[in-house]
């Protein structure tokens, strides 16, 4: 049986394949923004699509249509950047607090909306909601995404049990699901109901890591062994083909019911640099492996506005799978190759998806891409003043 989103799926896939065979070689060229590109003359008043991407001092915040440097924010240490989930402000994770900064704002800066915290790890935006964890307390704080525009938001706070990094994420209904762990392992995941009572856990996930929701309100998470697939008040573990097969990057879409993961093999590696990711089909609980034949690493994985499943490898193509087949259907050459650095925290490509256009940073030429993933084309590139790091979009 064919899911809802599969004939839609398949008619973005076929447009990006047809694309892609037009393309001879890597779109690092300048060319001028065609109409595809996202337009901030069609944003909401007052907010604009903007892409913002961290580097070694400060963040820079650039207009989606022409890529241009809207505002360059200088700002101490390492960064790292989430949507804050109004299409208009990113978290920006400090040493020691998120702080909000109104990317789409005519003039973007930061607001006097900050949420402390001890170690901020992940924030995560599903249903309305959007959930901060504090590595350094297990302290879980969630407010509505759209009320950050009117300043700091309400919150509701839960503590786990144990300091861990960790992830949570509240469905439609309510519920929340979080990791289990220490400072010393991780084991699993809870479900809390509304109330924060206990509905159901599992504590077979070592080394959890990772979420990512689906369709049809299922979230993800990812083990060293496999993957915990939570819906509807029931767990179910599914089992990586191989004794060690880690998943702990994943990517999901409302639009489908695929989650696309990475997958490590080689539990002794410094630093492994996969050539499979695995595709998690949370509809028949089945998980399928692709072998890509380039490596990729975790700011390579993300989702079209169909749920295309995207992978940037080090060969500097974006490849473009379909989830029903498990294959590999288009291949999009935007970037020169690349290899991992071994520090994670340093520059390497990044992509992000906003609307139907894709954003790819290529730290080795201080350059950005804008790629239509409709037709596969590189629609823009252009030169950055600092070497991109982090990457994220918001919609205006």
């Amino acid at each position: 049986m064919k899911h809802t989103s599969t004939v839609r799926h398949r008619s973005a896939v076929a447009a990006l394949a047809a694309g892609a065979l037009l393309l001879t070689g890597c779109g690092a060229a300048a060319t001028t923004p065609q109409a595809e590109a996202p337009s901030s003359s069609s944003a909401s008043v007052g907010t604009q699509p903007r892409v913002i991407t961290t580097y070694d001092g400060g963040v820079l915040v650039l207009d989606a249509a022409t890529l241009a440097v809207v505002q360059d924010i200088k700002l101490d240490g390492f960064t790292r950047i989430n949507p804050a989930g109004d299409g208009s402000h990113v978290l920006v994770s400090t040493p020691t607090s998120f702080r909000a900064l109104d990317a789409g704002a005519p003039v973007p800066a930061f607001t006097d909306v900050e949420f402390p915290a001890n170690k901020p790890g992940h924030v995560v935006r599903h249903a309305g909601k959007t959930v901060l964890f504090s590595d350094g307390t297990g302290r879980v704080e969630i407010f509505d995404s759209a009320a950050i525009a009117g300043g700091r938001p309400a919150t509701e706070v839960h503590t786990t049990a144990e300091a861990h990094h960790g992830v949570a994420i509240e469905l439609a209904n309510g519920e929340l699901v979080t990791t289990l762990g220490n400072e010393k392992s991780r084991t699993g995941i809870v479900v809390l109901d509304k109330d924060r009572r206990e509905i159901v856990r599992n504590e077979q996930c070592p080394g959890v890591h990772g979420e990512a929701a689906a369709a049809n309100e299922t979230v993800v998470v990812g083990c060293q062994d496999g993957v915990l697939v939570y819906r509807g008040g029931t767990i179910t573990k599914i089992q990586s083909p191989d004794a060690y097969g880690r998943i702990g990057n994943q990517a999901g879409s409302d639009a489908s019911p695929v989650v696309l993961g990475d997958y490590k093999k080689d539990k002794d590696a410094e630093l492994e640099r996969p050539q499979t990711v695995s595709l998690i089909d949370t509809a028949t609980q089945q998980l399928r492996l692709v072998e890509l034949g380039t490596s990729y690493t975790f700011r390579s994985l993300a989702r079209g506005p169909e749920g295309d499943v995207l992978v940037l490898g080090t060969d500097g193509a974006i490849h473009v799978i379909d989830p029903d087949t498990a294959a590999v259907a288009a291949t999009i050459p935007v970037i020169g190759t690349w290899t991992e650095p071994l520090d994670w925290q340093q520059p390497r490509p990044a992509i992000t998806v906003n609307g139907s256009t894709a954003y790819v940073t290529e730290p080795a030429t201080r350059t950005i891409h804008a790629v239509d993933l409709a037709t596969g084309k590189v629609l823009s590139s252009a030169p950055l003043p600092q070497v991109p790091n982090e990457l994220t979009a918001v919609t205006g």
